[in-house]
């Protein structure tokens, strides 16, 4: 069949799609059936499906078929601070009272006489007393960074962004999560590295994915509450890693960003490795996304060479104010404390989604400030969250997440820090009240 004739079909399924014949969720025939029904070769059919999940219309679930997804006509999801959503996108915990400790220590660190060299550009090495509290801040299970091994960024993504560059060049095969945070992805795609995807357990990324996978230059994981599925790795495994890193030549690059919600006093992968490992790390979720700062610990001096060269050109640099107010809430001890009592409201706030969604498959470390819905059939991941959308809920699809175009599992991400008691509360209520009503009535 000519090009023109499987994109012909495929502008006819989208049409259905578009009028709402087809809605979010639907599950499309077997290829081999709907090849058979049409009179055309499965390759073809092929070719009509590759063509609609190019355009984002639907979505393959692995063992399961292709499904609708939502369509641009579809409720957009959650932008930070929309009072009209509530919001179980968005991870950026705040706790009661934080802005104001914050902003205090921030006038003290701006006062007059200092405010001069505050103002003043920073390079990727930031300044002494910056780098002298991260090492401090971030040392943990027996590890403690020099500070001349930190390096500083405008925030946890432009760490990661770095932390690539600095392993890879284009063209370069780079190892992710095959369900992982959405921003990696984003970055290796325009780093032009080769992403290459690896296969998860409950502890996520496993040994016999990376040997599986071929040379490898770097690979991206996150050891510690893993965004979305919240997992953990066991000291076995880190080892493991570990161990394979050094013997493959591989850098891993370790994403730290929800291990202040650990307070145990396991060694990160780092510390196992520490001439094969970059840790990055960042303010967001610790203090607050609207004066972050990012870090890197990279204890190899070639390899922090190469990071810090990428900063620069980058552009990734740390804003001067927010790497002197992170330098401040790190010194006085005022970010320990708000550490500390994040730690107890991610409990808190999973304590009342877990009472809220009884009986429920819900998976994810009890520390987190986020957990993963395991969605019950006929359940699908974009029906789902274009339903909740619907009825002011905003939740993130598994297909946001996962690397490998069709391998998302069924369900999403609720991630439940941002909304208040009260908005937390009707949110679950919601949620609830559409895993039992099924999606039947979506369109109404």
């Amino acid at each position: 069949m000519p090009e023109a004739d499987y994109r012909r079909l495929a502008d006819a399924m989208a049409a259905e799609i578009a009028a709402g014949r087809l809605r979010p969720g639907a599950r499309l025939e077997p290829v081999r059936r709907y090849a058979y029904g049409r009179g055309i070769a499965v390759s073809t059919a092929n070719r009509v499906y590759a063509e609609l999940a190019r355009r984002g219309l639907v979505a393959g679930e692995v063992g399961r078929g292709t499904f609708v997804r939502a369509g641009l006509t579809q409720p957009p999801l959650a932008e930070p601070g929309r009072p009209d959503v509530i919001d179980f996108e968005f991870n950026f915990p705040a706790i009661p009272g934080q802005a104001e400790a914050l902003a205090e220590a921030l006038r003290d660190a701006l006062a007059p006489d200092r405010a001069a060299e505050a103002m003043r550009p920073v390079g990727a090495t930031g300044h002494a007393a910056a780098r002298r509290a991260a090492a401090r801040h971030l040392a943990r299970g027996g590890w403690a960074p020099m500070p001349e091994e930190m390096l500083f960024t405008g925030g946890g993504r432009q760490a990661i962004a770095a932390a690539l560059a600095a392993c890879g060049t284009a063209g370069d095969r780079i190892g992710i999560e095959a369900m992982t945070y959405p921003a990696v992805k984003a970055a290796v795609t325009r780093l032009g590295l080769v992403p290459v995807p690896l296969a998860m357990d409950a502890e996520g990324v496993t040994p016999a994915a990376i040997e599986a996978a071929g040379a490898l230059k770097a690979i991206y994981l996150q050891p510690v509450i893993h965004n979305p599925t919240g997992a953990s790795m066991s000291m076995a495994r880190r080892r493991a890693l570990a161990d394979l890193a050094l013997r493959e030549d591989i850098i891993l690059i370790e994403d730290a960003v929800f291990g202040f919600l650990d307070e145990t006093d396991a060694p990160p992968l780092i510390a196992l490795a520490p001439d094969r490992v970059l840790l990055v790390d960042g303010m967001s979720k610790r203090a607050s996304p609207g004066l972050s700062s990012g870090f890197v610990a990279a204890p190899a001096a070639a390899l922090r060479r190469r990071v810090a060269a990428a900063i620069r050109a980058g552009a990734w640099h740390a804003s001067p104010i927010g790497l002197t107010a992170a330098t401040a809430w790190m010194e006085s001890g005022l970010l320990r404390s708000l550490e500390a009592r994040k730690r107890v409201d991610a409990m808190e706030r999973q304590a009342v989604l877990r009472q809220g969604l009884p009986g429920h498959a819900l998976h994810g470390d009890p520390r987190a400030y986020h957990l993963w819905l395991e969605l019950p059939e006929p359940w699908r991941s974009d029906a789902f969250t274009t339903a909740a959308a619907r009825r002011g809920v905003a939740v993130t699809p598994s297909s946001a997440f996962a690397t490998q175009p069709g391998h998302a599992p069924n369900g999403v991400r609720i991630a439940f820090s941002s909304p208040s008691p009260s908005a937390m509360a009707e949110g679950v209520r919601i949620l609830a009240a559409l895993l039992a009503e099924g999606p039947e009535n979506l369109s109404e």
